[in-house]
């Protein structure tokens, strides 16, 4: 009696060698893929706090003020798929009581308009596009690099025009959410000038001086999604201050605050969204693939047995001589 396999074993067979194929190809060649940073991005994220800030109208710095930063990330989708990178126009504004009444960037304390250009796998910066600034450096800004490690990045700050380098601190929680804890903190420095009266600086005689333009941030708090690298909690304390030309110490000041942080309706939001990406990011690096090799290791096997012990089928044998 002769045996062959039935098309259950085949079927079983060949899913299971399909399924051990598969897990390693969603882990090494499908999941990578799918760490991209998106370029279809419409975010606005707000920052809040209390601190000083000069008055231009009435010509003196105010105190116990309620500061808010706005940035809007518009993703250039047409501009990102013609180069192969994600580009993100940027437009950032810092509002006073007076300004944020007025509900317009123009008239903002501070407006300023950016475009960042990243290589959408790596998050490094990629020079092209009309990017602005055209020096714009370091590992993080909007976000930090997929699958986030437990060591130092360095970080863009747009006002000091350079990196800040940010240690891991650990793990924190954000509106129960668990993330990596960066800080850092960036030393008074010179950058940059304006035109101001020169009594503003203590210098009656001069007219109209360049002062020095100075910026510190004494503290700076990042909390960041491990898998997505989503930023899901910013803490700051800029301070900016005019000196005379060559001067040595702070005549005005700009702009001041011990603490300006990501509103609780923003944490809530990048938390929703850090988890939505990070399930889905784990699903195709993890879930999948475990689910596919388990599934793989259990189906090949039986598939293989079947088709050996195959199944009986029947005949009637052929004659091999004549009879006598």
């Amino acid at each position: 009696m002769r045996r062959s396999a039935s098309p259950l074993s085949l079927v079983l067979l060949g899913l299971g060698v399909f399924l051990l194929v598969l897990a390693p190809m969603l882990t090494w060649y499908v999941e990578p893929r799918a760490q991209r940073t998106p370029v279809d991005v419409v975010s606005t994220t707000v920052l809040t706090g209390t601190g000083s800030h000069f008055d231009q109208e009435d010509v003196e710095t105010k105190d116990g003020q309620r500061l808010t930063v706005t940035r809007r990330v518009l993703g250039n989708v047409a501009e990102s798929e013609r180069n192969g990178v994600a580009v993100w126009d940027v437009s950032q504004t810092i509002d006073t009581p007076k300004t944020a009444k007025l509900n317009d960037p123009r008239r903002s304390f501070q407006w300023e308009t950016e475009r960042w250009v990243t290589d959408p796998a790596t998050n490094r910066p990629v020079h092209c596009c009309g990017e602005a600034p055209q020096e714009f450096g370091g590992e993080a800004y909007l976000k930090f690099p997929f699958d986030v490690q437990e060591r130092s990045y360095t970080w863009w700050d747009g006002t000091l025009g350079g990196t800040v380098p940010l240690r891991y601190a650990g793990r924190a929680e954000v509106q129960g959410y668990e993330g990596l804890r960066f800080t850092g903190s960036v030393e008074q420095v010179r950058v940059g000038s304006r035109q101001v009266p020169g009594l503003l600086v203590g210098k009656p005689d001069a007219g109209q001086v360049q002062a020095e333009e100075w910026y510190a941030n004494e503290d700076i708090d990042l909390v960041v999604d491990q898998r997505t690298g989503r930023i899901l909690r910013v803490s700051i304390a800029p301070k900016v201050t005019l000196r005379a030309p060559g001067g040595e110490r702070d005549e005005v000041t700009l702009l001041r605050s011990d603490k300006l942080e990501f509103t609780e309706a923003t944490q809530r939001e990048q938390v929703e969204l850090a988890s939505a990406d990070s399930r889905k990011l784990q699903v195709v690096g993890e879930t999948a693939p475990i689910g596919a090799a388990a599934a793989g290791a259990v189906l090949a096997p039986l598939g293989a047995v079947l088709v050996v012990r195959g199944r009986p089928r029947s005949g009637t044998p052929h004659a091999t001589g004549s009879a006598k």
